[in-house]
């Protein structure tokens, strides 16, 4: 996108951006409660854009004033400072304003269906898979999302073989995207005696929610089995066979849910994680397709490489995708993973703008 082409973009959402106030304020918009939550959703979304667009502008307008002031001689030197600074600023604001013109992915503000499996190291893994459960959960809590865990195969230490969770709430694709692939933890495990540092692994899996009219599921290609529940779930909960195992047959996908105590809400839900799985594994075989000889650096990339270790031992943690090291493991562990989202999604949009200008 060349810079007049930008401009231009950037005076158009500006322009709609006063519209959308405009329509705020008129009596037929505040009476159709539907109509004003649209208005104000575009406005939000465009907010931050024309924001830092009218930033640029003032930075542009104190930028000629300081321009001027240099052919004063009495004020020469102090004004060349400042335009020296203005400058980086401005430059720094135009490369930040092609980021936030960067298409963004529609799928963005999809829930996620997120899938946790034990990997190698015995009861170590099921304990570190335990571990990233509850990170997840940490960082949902504390970044405005929910989360809710519809599966669960615990063991008797605390640790888990495999969990499913459902993540809603804002932008929960566009924050969770990066997480798929295997993570690998260096510590002296609590069942080690001798105080040797092991290393075990897990696996993530995520994938954004499905709309119902996304993918029909043919009734007569699903088997539906029903069993007690077990786990987490609180009393009550091995009274009835309120758990669902959904398995479809054509592919040999099984989901599990028993989040609910109704078997009901059960099926329904394992259709809807069933559904999205479904639709997960058309769009990675369309994208491997399309980018056979292409190695993805970030999301969506292959799911079986090895994407961060936590090293316990050295008190760090690293992202190998981005070659990204972060202090403090425990500052991760309880849910600070905005170092490591914020750095990929930046990434991403900047492999993106690259694109652009391919």
């Amino acid at each position: 996108m060349g810079n007049e082409n930008m401009f231009e973009k950037l005076e158009s959402l500006k322009d709609r951006y006063a519209e959308l106030g405009a329509a705020m304020a008129e009596p037929e918009v505040i009476a159709d409660y539907p109509r004003l939550q649209a208005v104000m959703k575009e406005r939000s979304q465009l907010e931050p854009t024309v924001a830092k667009y009218e930033a640029f502008l003032a930075v542009r307008r104190h930028l000629a004033e300081a321009r001027e002031l240099m052919a004063d001689p009495d004020l020469a030197e102090e004004a060349r400072a400042e335009e020296q600074a203005l400058s980086l600023r401005e430059a720094s604001l135009l490369e930040e304003l092609k980021l936030l013109l960067v298409p963004a992915d529609p799928l963005d503000g999809r829930n996620v269906m997120m899938e946790i499996r034990a990997g190698v190291g015995g009861e170590e893994a099921a304990l570190f898979a335990g571990d990233l459960l509850r990170m997840y959960q940490k960082y949902c809590d504390r970044g405005g999302l929910r989360m809710s865990v519809l599966s669960l195969s615990d063991t008797e230490l605390g640790g888990l073989t495999e969990a499913l969770a459902m993540i809603s709430g804002p932008d929960a694709w566009a924050r969770m995207k990066f997480e798929s692939g295997v993570h690998c933890v260096k510590r002296v495990p609590v069942t080690e005696s001798g105080g040797r540092i092991h290393t075990s692994t897990a696996s993530l899996a995520v994938f954004p929610e499905a709309e119902e009219n996304e993918l029909v599921i043919r009734p007569e290609d699903l088997k539906i089995d029903v069993f007690h529940a077990s786990g987490h779930g609180g009393q009550g909960v091995n009274t009835t066979d309120s758990a669902v195992r959904m398995t479809h047959l054509p592919t040999g996908l099984v989901v599990t849910c028993q989040d609910e105590r109704s078997q009901l809400q059960n099926k329904a839900k394992a259709l809807d994680v069933l559904r999205s799985r479904l639709l997960d594994r058309q769009r990675e075989e369309a994208r491997t397709a399309m980018d056979a000889d292409r190695k993805e650096q970030i999301a969506g990339g292959d799911r079986s490489q090895r994407i961060r270790t936590y090293y316990y031992n050295h008190d760090y943690v690293v992202d190998h995708r981005l070659g990204l090291t972060v202090p403090r493991v425990q500052n991760t562990m309880n849910g600070d993973l905005d170092p490591f989202i914020s750095a990929l999604r930046l990434a991403e949009k900047t492999e993106k703008l690259q694109s652009l200008h391919a």
